[in-house]
């Protein structure tokens, strides 16, 4: 499809805030994929063209953490292999059935990611005893790296949470490595989506480019100010992303009332 210069320069626009919020605490998604279906995208290629552009903005702050020291690739290897593989299964799911069927599980763990971070004690910046091993974590992300492929807003937040809760990651650092395995999950879902011939390539790397610039920002915010302001943005951005997601005509949830 041909859009306009005006619609493709407001969808860079929201690609810079959605990829410095991405960047910070996730949930980028919740701007960028509703930006595309309101300027007349098919949902699919929706999905399809906010993946190509988020996996080059992931990749850009995945930079810029690992230039910092905050990555470990060799611990979280495995677990990114997992997560990849997981999204692979995702994003070839979505392309042959209804998405809503998963949509109506995410706005309760979202509730609950969001109840998480809000009554759970302080997160400091050091790391801490993990509740899991690195099985244990890459069944985990390879849940989240299948619905990131098959839907995908909330992922990254749902990541972070995972590396602080269960990896036992101060928060820079569980951010910095909910990049690597983002990174991962959002290039599996891509290349699924690149063989089902969904993407739309000039939309998207224009999206891209403004992406990295958000990135970049919010990487280095970051990394700057430490956990600061990062936990109340993630519970923000999950109760967001519910009210988003109910808010929905189609929502499964919704339609129970």
């Amino acid at each position: 499809m041909d859009l306009t210069f005006e619609l493709i320069a407001l969808l860079m626009a929201v690609a810079v805030v959605a990829g410095t919020i991405d960047a910070m605490a996730g949930g980028g998604g919740l701007l960028t994929i509703p930006a595309l279906m309101a300027v007349g995208v098919p949902p699919v290629s929706a999905l399809a063209t906010n993946k190509l552009q988020s996996s080059i903005g992931t990749a850009s702050s995945f930079l810029a953490f690992h230039r910092a020291g905050h990555i470990e690739l060799r611990r979280f290897a495995i677990p990114a292999a997992g997560a990849f593989l997981g999204s692979v299964a995702g994003g070839t799911t979505v392309q042959h059935v209804n998405p809503s069927i998963l949509a109506g599980l995410v706005p309760v763990l979202l509730i609950m990611m969001g109840l998480y971070f809000l009554l759970a004690p302080p997160m400091h910046e050091s790391d801490r005893h993990a509740r899991l091993g690195t099985i244990g974590i890459t069944f985990v992300v390879s849940g989240i790296g299948f619905y990131d492929g098959f839907f995908g807003p909330g992922a990254g937040s749902f990541l972070i949470t995972a590396m602080v809760a269960l990896g036992g990651l101060g928060l820079v650092r569980a951010i910095a490595n909910a990049k690597f395995l983002n990174l991962a999950t959002n290039v599996a879902g891509l290349l699924a989506m690149i063989a089902g011939g969904k993407v739309l390539w000039v939309v998207g790397l224009s999206m891209a480019a403004a992406n990295i610039v958000g990135n970049q920002l919010g990487a280095r915010l970051a990394i700057r100010f430490g956990g600061r302001g990062v936990r109340p943005l993630l519970v923000v951005m999950s109760v967001a992303l519910t009210v988003k997601l109910l808010a929905d005509p189609a929502s499964p949830i919704r339609n129970l009332f």
